[in-house]
């Protein structure tokens, strides 16, 4: 045979096959030989006996055959698993009314869509329905005041869940961060989502607008209230026409008072105070003065920081017998951010994490504006011959009675600083004073850390921060963050920059990580104290299936 032979393809007859025109997938191919006496019927049925089971001896208890709602053999009525529906139903969820607006809405927030009860027609719902768009727009602008008033993410979605639920709109999901607040209403599965945003691009500090906010939800909740949409718009824009309660050189006053009572604490005396208060108020008009300018806020604290400490520095220069380290500890007490620390920690321990992060950072750009600002000074001193010693520790007073006035002062003017009502001003300066007596009786005679003891102290501050606002049915800002102003790490803060300043910055960390130990204990102190009082009072429908539902992550998953 010759090779071109060889290469020829042979024919089907010599492969002993046939190609079909029409093939099947499932043929056998060429060379593969199937086994002997196995042999597959056409037609299968799922439903057929596997081979290898024996079906000839009968069943113990066989079932006898019946409908698809036949009862389970295994079941026993007077016994019945929870899993089964009970006779009477499932048990509406109780929400009562005598409990504040705030766990009520939290309540339901945390329910499924489909779980939460429907609410109650009220006088508030007009014919024909609520107007949605406005509803919506009325909401964001309600949750707009609360989060530039510094309020935590899951009060405000708390808020703007209320207002939604009091004019009809219960499938309702808003959404807060740091700087947009969107809500989706859905009437029904079959229906489209109506969705609303809002930017909020300004941040004021103004307590009694947000306590006239609280107060405007609260109405707006009671289902016996008569407020009408066009009746809230107006008190919604009164609120924004009416001025701030305390005029400018009011609070210039009270950020010398302040400076001057957190000298005194630090063990300063009566020079002490004067001066403090005399650095704190020129920097206080100076940041005004930027704020006028339009420059942002990293450098309004710079220039703020600045006085206190020249002044300081000036008085160690010249060789007046006066702790110059108290005066620009004094000076930094008011420019701390305590409020935004606050707020930050609450949102990561709620579950807000993208909103308690943009607050933290917004921190930590403040701080380090007062860091430029301090270090700038001290450098200029530290050449100048100014002798500043960054081991030197702080005296404290040796009477107790002169430490809790001066922590009650510095309560008070921070309330004031804080823009809040004078009603709630005394309740917030008591509670400073409560936090500093529990702190210098923790640490000074009980010897016990300055970390746990001003964690402890901030877990009161926020107890009966949380019991006052119940009772008030009202925010518990305006009487927990005035009260930690006097353990706010003035001193740590100081003693770091200035380690810093003299290129001792092993100590400088050290001192500037026991600031943020103590301003981390502040914050978790307070949000712990707020969740312990809700933990052991009353809440809607724990009984039933809302309770406060968390997330299980005790295994990092």
């Amino acid at each position: 045979m010759t090779e071109a032979e060889d290469r020829k393809p042979q024919s089907d007859e010599a492969r002993g096959t046939f190609d079909p025109e029409i093939t099947s997938e499932f043929a056998i191919p060429a060379g593969f030989a199937a086994p002997a006496g196995v042999v597959e019927p056409e037609t299968t049925s799922e439903f057929e006996v596997p081979e290898g089971l024996d079906v000839s001896q009968p069943l113990s208890s066989p079932e006898p055959e019946g409908s698809a709602f036949s009862t389970p053999r295994t079941y026993n009525a007077k016994h019945a698993p929870a899993a089964f529906t009970p006779p009477t139903g499932v048990p509406v969820v109780s929400l009562t009314k005598d409990v504040p607006w705030q766990d009520r809405m939290r309540t339901m927030l945390r329910m499924p869509v489909a779980e939460r009860p429907a609410p109650e027609a009220g006088p508030k719902s007009e014919d024909g329905g609520p107007a949605v768009p406005r509803v919506l727009d009325l909401t964001l602008r309600i949750g707009e005041l609360l989060l530039a008033g510094g309020e935590g993410a899951e009060d405000v979605e708390a808020a703007m869940f209320a207002v939604c639920r009091s004019y009809g709109l219960d499938r309702c999901e808003p959404n807060v961060t740091f700087t947009l607040l969107s809500i989706s209403y859905q009437p029904s599965l079959v229906e489209d989502p109506v969705t609303a945003s809002r930017t909020v691009r300004r941040r004021a500090v103004d307590y009694t607008r947000l306590a006239a906010v609280f107060q405007l939800v609260d109405d707006l909740s009671d289902p016996e209230s008569h407020l009408s949409l066009e009746e809230a718009y107006r008190r919604l824009a009164e609120m924004r026409r009416n001025r701030h309660p305390y005029p400018g050189w009011v609070l210039t006053g009270a950020s010398g008072l302040l400076a001057g009572a957190a000298s005194v604490l630090v063990g300063g005396n009566a020079f002490v105070f004067v001066a403090a208060a005399l650095g704190a108020m020129l920097g206080d008009r100076l940041a005004w003065l930027c704020a006028g300018r339009g420059l942002p806020e990293f450098y309004q604290f710079t220039v703020a920081a600045m006085p206190p400490a020249a002044l300081g520095v000036a008085l160690t220069v010249a060789h007046v017998d006066v702790k110059a380290s108290a005066v620009i500890t004094g000076g930094l007490f008011a420019l701390l951010p305590g409020r935004a620390l606050v707020a930050g920690v609450q949102d990561g321990l709620t579950g807000f994490y993208i909103t308690a992060s943009a607050r933290l950072l917004e921190v930590m750009y403040l701080f380090v504006g007062i860091v430029v600002g301090v270090l700038i000074v001290l450098y200029f001193g530290v050449n100048l011959g100014a002798n500043l010693n960054p081991d030197a520790a702080l005296g404290q007073s040796t009477q107790p009675v002169v430490q809790i006035c001066a922590s009650m002062l510095l309560s008070l003017t921070f309330a004031v600083l804080l823009q809040q009502e004078r009603a709630t001003v005394l309740w917030v300066t008591l509670n400073g004073g409560v936090a500093w007596v529990v702190y210098g009786a923790l640490h000074f005679p009980g010897g016990l850390s300055p970390v746990a003891s001003t964690a402890v102290a901030a877990g009161l501050v926020g107890l009966f921060g949380q019991l006052l606002s119940r009772y008030r049915f009202a925010s518990a800002l305006p009487y927990t963050t005035a009260a930690i102003g006097p353990l706010l790490p003035g001193s740590a803060t100081y003693f770091g920059l200035l380690a810093i300043a003299q290129n001792e910055v092993d100590k400088g960390l050290v001192s500037l990580a026991t600031a943020v130990s103590l301003a981390m204990a502040i914050a978790i102190g307070v949000n712990l104290g707020s969740e312990i009082s809700r933990l052991f009072l009353r809440v809607p429908g724990a009984a039933s299936a809302a309770g406060r539902r968390a997330a299980k992550r005790t295994r990092g998953f």
